[in-house]
């Protein structure tokens, strides 16, 4: 990537209007990617409100291009950040791609820079650009994605990535898989975590109504939130609750969408026998994931494969014990603030016994690992990249 190319900078202390091209973020349908996104530009604004910024900040005024239905489901957002929704709903991605060549490139003109969070940059766009790239998953489990999706990725993100002038990832892991995929400048390629809010958890829905609510019983809930794809490892903690985790009154609540695995997941909670164990509210309010989450013996999370794995610390800002897979990039998130494993039923055995013995000490230093992940430093990070495409 050229440098020379980035040929609108901004003197120190100057403001940067900064285009996100949120297009891709149907609310409720894109996972992670909406969350990290969105919590990073309430991070903007929380460092923007800050009284002691220094006179050379770069600052940044943000408008975020999105679809329809974004503000509504974003309302926080929306009352701190400059949210325009194209007209339309972006469940086509046909029709998305066209708006973001026509539409957005006329509404992006002037920008100091285009920041596209989707993973690809259109065909048709002003410079200098950002790029988020969350992951690389098309390339190690392409069987796992729809056939249009898979070829429309193939083609769009290698292309994408060599014309971006800088590219955000989540994770270390993210980056090395994006520098050897691409042949990209490591120079050129930065990490900006997964931030969460500091309300997280906040008017969380307490645990006797989350009981009677969904049905939960007296005893031990463990908790798995995430849409049912076929990498999250729903089918291995399903095993496990068959074969190793066999408390007739343990709980496994499976909450988020449904995914390309779903019918299999239903399936095999038929077929083991799960029926009466297995509770599947699919998405519920904030209020009572989060409170699913605080009310659990543990949270559980046997991905194959993640680009960052948002409800590791997501659980441990609520002071959950976690215990996950030892997968791409989940022991560089998780640290030494949970119980990380391979993906084998017999090493998993123990597991849930060992959360419930160490649940203070996880805790503890769940907390503490979660604080390197606020809104705030993702954000702050998130300037450093703006920065340095800026220069």
């Amino acid at each position: 990537m050229s440098r020379s190319s980035r040929s609108r900078g901004v003197p120190p202390g100057g403001a940067a209007a900064v285009s996100v091209n949120l297009l891709f973020c149907v609310p409720g349908k894109v996972g992670g990617s909406e969350d990290y996104l969105v919590r990073q530009m309430l991070g903007l604004a929380e460092v923007a409100a800050r009284p002691n910024r220094a006179a050379n900040d770069l600052v940044v005024v943000p408008t975020v291009y999105a679809p329809q239905g974004f503000a509504a489901a974003h309302p926080d957002l929306a009352e701190q950040v400059h949210v325009v929704e194209a007209p339309i709903t972006g469940e086509s991605r046909g029709r998305r791609v066209v708006y973001e060549s026509t539409w957005l490139f006329e509404q992006t003109a002037g920008s100091a820079l285009v920041h596209h969070g989707g993973g690809t940059i259109p065909l048709r766009g002003h410079r200098p650009t950002l790029l988020t790239i969350h992951d690389l998953q098309y390339l190690t489990y392409p069987e796992y994605m729809r056939p249009v999706k898979r070829l429309y990725i193939r083609q769009s993100m290698p292309r994408s990535a060599r014309r971006a002038d800088v590219i955000a990832v989540p994770t270390e892991f993210v980056r090395g898989t994006v520098i050897d995929a691409y042949d990209i400048d490591p120079d050129d390629v930065v990490v900006v975590p997964h931030g969460m809010e500091s309300t997280l958890g906040v008017g969380a829905t307490d645990e006797a109504t989350l009981r009677s609510r969904y049905g939960l019983g007296n005893g031990p809930v463990i908790v798995l939130p995430a849409i049912t794809h076929p990498h999250k490892g729903h089918r291995f903690v399903l095993d496990l609750l068959a074969t190793r985790w066999r408390d007739p009154e343990l709980r496994l609540v499976l909450i988020g969408g449904r995914g390309l695995a779903d019918a299999e997941v239903e399936r095999k909670i038929a077929d083991l026998g799960l029926g009466a164990r297995v509770v599947r509210p699919g998405r519920v309010p904030q209020a009572d994931r989060d409170g699913l989450l605080q009310m659990a013996t543990a949270m559980t999370f046997p991905s194959e494969y993640e680009g960052f794995g948002a409800p590791v610390i997501e659980a441990m800002t609520l002071g959950v014990p976690v215990i996950c897979s030892d997968r791409t990039c989940l022991p560089e998130v998780a640290g030494d603030a949970a119980i990380v494993l391979p993906l084998d039923l017999d090493a998993w055995a123990g597991a849930l016994d060992d959360a419930i013995a160490r649940r203070a000490e996880l805790v503890a230093a769940g907390r503490k690992r979660a604080a390197l992940f606020s809104a705030a430093h993702s954000a702050e990070a998130l300037l450093r990249a703006y920065a340095l495409v800026l220069r």
